[in-house]
């Protein structure tokens, strides 16, 4: 009986939390936040804001001064800031007075005794320092996890930091141990258990700490949207490889993106088409411009102009009729999943962005001026 208290529960947070994700949008040139049933959550009455993170977002009155909120739109930090970032493991980078320091989500000045010669944000519990020409990491207590002997490093992502030593690329954990040593003239980031590789021109695969070269391989793009594979490019054509540096399907398009869902978007004599794993023409070549499926199994596609969705069987579901590229609110950024998530899709209609469902009804009608994703 207790065991399944606990579960509804645990069931309820879980609902709970979900239903708290919200979007930034604006009308009138003011900021506020919408539910994923289009409502407004909090109202637009800041004159600019930005996306939550956690549960606090940056946000400003006036333009000029910026604290936190949370989502019911109450000032955490009043806004007596100059500038501000996100708060990323529980501490923001702000500017006041013209020092850049850290705050906890209290707004209090926190790790004023680390050595840094510049104050970089943090990510998954860790940041960047500075001390002179090198660079390493300190976790969330100021305490250095990375003596600065690198010099370039990355935010670490999915576990594991780009860092450039002796002018060799590797992977650091947040120890320093190496999981590939700074051995490669370039390396990606840990995808799906993958990390891809070069020295030279010879492109491969890091498998049991070994290189594996590609065959005739030009470039390999990274595993972030799929474990199993990606595309790779061989005497100027695209095709695809598996996780074990294998040729899969033999490079004969111009133009490959991602498989998802079991099949990708590839390009041919200037038109996009879908192909399956085993590299069968599923989708005929028909559009100008193809992009990925969503885990929600529809895709961006565009015959001219504008962009629709097509399902997997290929069949038009929602009218070529958005723009969904446009400005620095694109849905195509890098590590920003495209197209629908969870049921929704961020699209431009002529000049007003809007949400809108699997079905293509516009979300509550609503229109923005701007519109970002959920978080």
């Amino acid at each position: 009986m207790k065991t399944k208290i606990l579960l509804i529960a645990m069931l309820f947070l879980g609902m709970q939390f979900h239903a708290q994700e919200l979007a930034l949008a604006s009308q009138n040139k003011q900021f506020g936040y919408i539910t994923k049933t289009g409502d407004w959550q909090i109202k637009p009455t800041f004159k600019v804001a930005k996306n939550f993170s956690k549960n606090l977002a940056e946000a400003s009155k006036d333009g000029k001064t910026w604290g936190f909120i949370n989502r019911k739109g109450d000032w955490v930090i009043e806004p007596v800031f100059d500038k501000t970032k996100e708060f990323n493991s529980g501490i923001a980078v702000v500017l006041k007075d013209k020092e850049w320091i850290y705050i906890n989500t209290s707004g209090e000045p926190v790790l004023k005794d680390v050595s840094t010669d510049k104050i970089y944000d943090f990510k998954d519990g860790y940041a960047i320092i500075r001390q002179g020409d090198q660079v390493g990491f300190i976790n969330t207590k100021g305490e250095i996890v990375v003596p600065t002997k690198f010099k370039k490093a990355f935010n670490f992502e999915n576990g594991y930091a780009k860092v450039l030593e002796n002018d060799k690329w590797g992977l650091i954990d947040p120890s320093g141990n190496y999981l590939v040593k700074t051995e490669y003239d370039g390396v990606s980031n840990y995808y799906n258990g993958n990390v891809v590789a070069n020295i030279g021109d010879n492109y491969g695969l890091i498998i049991n700490n070994e290189f594996k070269i590609v065959p005739g391989a030009e470039k390999i793009w990274d595993f972030s949207n799929n474990s199993e594979y990606t595309y790779a490019k061989k005497d100027g054509k695209m095709g695809y490889i598996n996780k074990n540096a294998e040729w899969i399907i033999e490079p004969s398009y111009d133009k490959a993106r991602a498989f998802v869902n079991g099949l990708a978007p590839v390009m041919k004599d200037k038109k996009w088409g879908y192909i399956n794993t085993k590299g069968d023409v599923v989708i005929l070549f028909q559009y100008k411009d193809a992009e990925i499926f969503s885990e929600d199994g529809l895709a961006p596609v565009k015959s001219s102009k504008n962009w629709g969705f097509i399902n997997t069987e290929g069949q038009l579901v929602i009218q070529e009729k958005y723009d969904i590229t446009a400005g620095g609110f694109s849905i195509f950024q890098k590590n920003n999943p495209k197209g629908f998530i969870e049921g929704l899709a961020r699209v431009k209609e002529e000049k007003s962005w809007v949400y809108i469902n699997t079905k293509g009804d516009v979300l509550k009608n609503m229109e923005f001026d701007n519109l970002e994703l959920f978080k």
